[in-house]
């Protein structure tokens, strides 16, 4: 016991020598910061400045969690210019991305940038830098961005030992010499188009596409040219072709002869027999589909995924006394009753948390989706009412327009657009087979932008207390220009709301869990869900690795405490160029989004605001270049 005064000074000395040095570290940092700044010529002021705090005021900068050090440095096409002096940003040891793209710095690369160890992604294109290839190279690196420069010299060897590496961009320089034999298993993005590389393409690149070695005519091999070869007897046949035919000749011409009357009779008589089978199998199907035509939503089986619901079932609370009470909104042009509806084919389009989705098909030609509700548990009056608010928000572009309704005691129907393109949902998770075309960055920021409007609409229906209350993928549908309307609006007052909440978990807010009551700080959280899941493309739920489930707020702030590391975005969004500083901000938006306590997530027409000056901010430093190439995002 006596020793424990002891132990105590010990500890306090220790933890006052510590503090020292996380300060400086940060100092240290902020001081290479300050020394680059004043070495390099920019346009547009910096607002770095010592006696502000460098990880919440400086631009273009982000600090670790702890605020000890510079972790990330962001500064695309704001007019920097000249060389980068050395011991200056190559100083800041725990430095993962570095962009500098788009700007008019020169001369050569500092040894001391891209071998700094903690160094993930490197962005330094269209610049002109041109020093010789550097050798020495971060082990951690996964993007390496150097296009459309003057860098010179051959692709060191070195690159072979970065197995972390996905995106290799070299396009639009001078480098020359061979393709050495990169055996890189991450790769997954490579071009090193328009240089001057000659030789062979190694076996371990010959998977990439060819537009990845245009430019380089020097360069043979698979995908592009094939390389020559020196042939000891050329001929302009190849040598497996067959020789010209003699004898055989007179002897085809015998077998020809005795083929006669009996060989083309039975030719006739087979070809014969199987027009007469093809036209007796086309009458059948054709039997079929008039005999299943004529039956209609009300009496037909419904099918979807091989399943088929009950005859009769939908439409079937349906009382024959109020058959034509169906209710259109102001404005619609449908020229159709509730006896239409219910005749109309079907098919199944899903079955959701408030109900079973038919797309309906009237004589006439149009096209509504009808919305059977289940588990109602208001009456009319409160139904009426709930429509009359639906019927206005649905005037908004980016909200499904509802049509019409059905209420009677047994059945609720309602009648939307048919939007031809499908959800998002389909759009993100379908088949992402080879071939497939990617979903690009400005396709998802479009149809983010649009959900946004379209849920911060609704928030303003009702006296501002409107909420959606069923935010997901597939509620959000497109048109064919990839417009993105929001569906299932304001129907979860009308619903059994514990049975609802339970059909949408993972999309969840905490608070919903315990209160099962929804709210528009809640219909943000669901926002912030859905925007990880565009920027991801991943579930909201995702296997834990231990028999169990996260969900995807928890899984995407495990993978930001790596620093913003690149596994948190899509693969597929690789394939595009100069998106990374809109991803991270989105990124950053939805992580805001899904707070967990209410108060701290925005409001909707903030986060509206919010997309809106990514996309503007970021409009102004695109150029042509930059949206023709391939790749990009930290």
């Amino acid at each position: 016991m006596k020793f424990q005064p002891f132990i105590s000074l010990l500890f306090l000395l220790l933890s006052l020598h510590k503090f020292p040095e996380v300060v400086a570290d940060l100092n240290s940092d902020s001081q290479a910061l300050l020394d680059f700044a004043a070495a390099v010529q920019h346009a547009r002021k910096l607002n770095w400045n010592a006696t502000i705090p460098v990880c919440t005021s400086w631009v273009g900068i982000t600090c670790n969690l702890k605020k000890s050090g510079v972790i990330a440095i962001h500064l695309p096409g704001i007019g920097l210019s000249g060389p980068i002096p050395i011991n200056t940003i190559g100083k800041l040891n725990a430095l993962t991305i570095l962009s500098l793209r788009s700007n008019n710095l020169n001369g050569n690369l500092p040894s001391d940038i891209p071998s700094i160890p903690s160094l993930r992604c490197l962005f330094l294109q269209h610049n002109n830098f041109s020093s010789v290839f550097p050798t020495s190279l971060s082990p951690r690196l996964s993007v390496l961005d150097f296009s459309y420069n003057s860098f010179t010299g051959t692709i060191p060897t070195t690159i072979q030992s970065l197995t972390r590496l996905k995106i290799l961009n070299l396009q639009n320089n001078s480098i020359s010499g061979a393709i050495p034999n990169l055996n890189l298993p991450s790769l997954q993005v490579l071009n090193f188009s328009y240089n001057n590389l000659s030789g062979s393409i190694p076996n371990s690149l010959q998977r990439f596409p060819s537009s990845s070695f245009f430019g380089n005519p020097l360069l043979c091999g698979s995908p592009v040219k094939l390389c020559s070869t020196v042939s000891s007897s050329p001929s302009p046949f190849p040598s497996y072709f067959p020789s010209p035919p003699t004898v055989s000749q007179s002897r085809h011409a015998t077998s020809k002869n005795k083929l006669g009357a009996g060989a083309i009779i039975a030719i006739v008589i087979g070809g014969l027999a199987f027009l007469l089978l093809l036209l007796v199998v086309i009458f059948i199907r054709c039997l079929k589909r008039t005999e299943s035509g004529g039956s209609g939503l009300l009496n037909r089986k419904i099918s979807a995924a091989g399943k088929s619901e009950k005859p009769n079932d939908f439409g079937s609370g349906v009382q024959e006394a109020e058959k034509n009470k169906l209710f259109f909104f102001e404005g619609c042009s449908y020229n159709f009753d509730l006896e239409d509806l219910l005749k109309a084919s079907a098919e199944v389009l899903g079955k959701g948390s408030y109900g079973t989705t038919y797309k309906a098909a009237l004589e006439e030609g149009t096209q509504v989706v009808v919305k059977r509700l289940k588990e109602v548990a208001v009456g009319k009056r409160e139904f009426d009412q709930q429509m009359e608010v639906l019927g206005r928000v649905g005037r908004h572009p980016n909200v499904v327009r509802l049509r019409a309704y059905y209420y009677s005691k047994d059945e609720k129907l309602l009648v939307y657009n048919y939007m031809p393109a499908g959800s998002l949902f389909s759009l993100l998770h379908g088949n992402r087979s080879t071939g497939r075309t990617p979903l690009d960055w400005d396709s998802r920021m479009k149809i983010a932008l649009g959900t946004a409007r379209g849920i911060a609409h609704v928030h303003t229906e009702d006296g501002g207390k409107c909420t959606h209350g069923n935010i997901k993928s597939l509620n959000v549908l497109l048109s064919d220009e990839l417009e993105a309307c929001v569906s299932d609006v304001g129907l979860a007052p009308l619903m059994n709301a514990p049975v609802t909440m339970s059909r949408i978990v993972g999309y969840r807010a905490p608070e919903v869990i315990e209160t099962r009551k929804v709210n528009q700080k809640s219909d943000v959280y669901s926002f912030g869900v859905l925007l990880l899941e565009m920027l991801t493309a991943k579930a909201p739920l995702q296997p834990s690795g231990h028999d169990g489930v996260v969900d995807l707020p928890r899984w995407v702030r495990s993978i930001v405490r790596e620093e913003w590391t690149a596994e948190v975005f899509d693969v597929e969004l690789l394939r595009f160029q100069h998106f990374q500083e809109e991803m991270l901000r989105m990124l950053q938006i939805a992580l805001a989004c899904v707070a967990k306590t209410p108060e701290k997530r925005p409001k909707m027409d903030e986060t509206v605001r919010m997309i809106e000056d990514i996309r503007q901010s970021e409009s102004k430093n695109r150029t042509s270049l930059e949206a023709e190439s391939i790749i990009q995002t930290p």
